[in-house]
């Protein structure tokens, strides 16, 4: 029935499978159903979620946008969880703090620093934002066969995409400090959704894990954006690594 779907993705109990990656863009959400599902089938499309279904290797997944920023995903995840989801992938892109990495390399987030506002909502600031640690596995497991270049660690969220670039702020120095602390920490990228969607998770107790091919370099000055990101490995990995769990 209409009324049992949930308000903002669209989406009913039993309509999406229990797996389900989450890319940010709407249009890749469907990049991935058409490109890498079988049997691909549009569930639903609402503001910025857009969700479909299908199978990978015989397994049900599906797949749902989240919209740029945690505000978006805490919403989907939240929804996805009430309907019987229970394990996610967030995939997508980010940027490297680190200057060991380079645009094309994929990042498997082990946790991210909380440097965003949606997730102090829910609880205080000394909460942990971590990943599950089987998704940290099975996205390393997963990337190790797939022969890519990735890094595993800590992620840093962020709710202001422009706020990264000293030119863009009020206070230049600090920024720049602030990017500085995070490489001397060995934060290894930035990215917009991770934290909020780690820490709903474990307050859910479901399974939710991020991995990101880089595409930004040189984050405390104006970034180097390469071209369209090489999403097809990412995407591979993400579903190998979530059939597996």
């Amino acid at each position: 029935m209409e009324s049992e779907k949930e308000y903002h993705i669209g989406i009913g109990p039993g309509e999406i499978p229990k797996l389900v990656l989450l890319p940010g863009d709407p249009d890749r959400a469907r990049k991935i159903a058409e490109g890498f599902f079988d049997n691909p089938t549009e569930i639903a499309k609402n503001r910025e979620y857009w969700s479909f279904k299908g199978t990978w290797k015989g397994v049900p997944v599906g797949v749902c946008s989240t919209g740029i920023g945690c505000p978006s995903a805490a919403i989907a995840l939240e929804e996805l969880v009430k309907i019987g989801c229970t394990t996610f992938i967030r995939v997508g892109t980010s940027g490297a703090i680190s200057h060991r990495i380079v645009s094309g390399d994929i990042v498997i987030f082990s946790g991210s620093v909380r440097d965003e506002g949606t997730s102090r909502q829910y609880v205080p600031i000394e909460f942990p934002a971590i990943a599950h640690p089987e998704t940290v596995i099975a996205l390393s497991n997963a990337a190790e066969k797939q022969g890519v270049t990735y890094h595993v660690g800590i992620g840093h969220s962020k709710d202001a995409f422009y706020s990264e670039h000293p030119d863009y702020v009020t206070d230049p120095d600090g920024t720049r400090k602030k990017w500085a602390a995070l490489r001397e920490s060995n934060v290894l990228a930035t990215e917009m959704e991770a934290a909020a969607l780690f820490v709903i998770g474990h307050l859910r107790d479901v399974k939710v894990g991020a991995a990101c091919v880089v595409i930004g370099e040189n984050v405390d000055k104006e970034a180097k954006i390469v071209g369209k990101p090489p999403l097809d490995d990412l995407v591979i990995i993400a579903l190998d690594a979530i059939t597996s769990m």
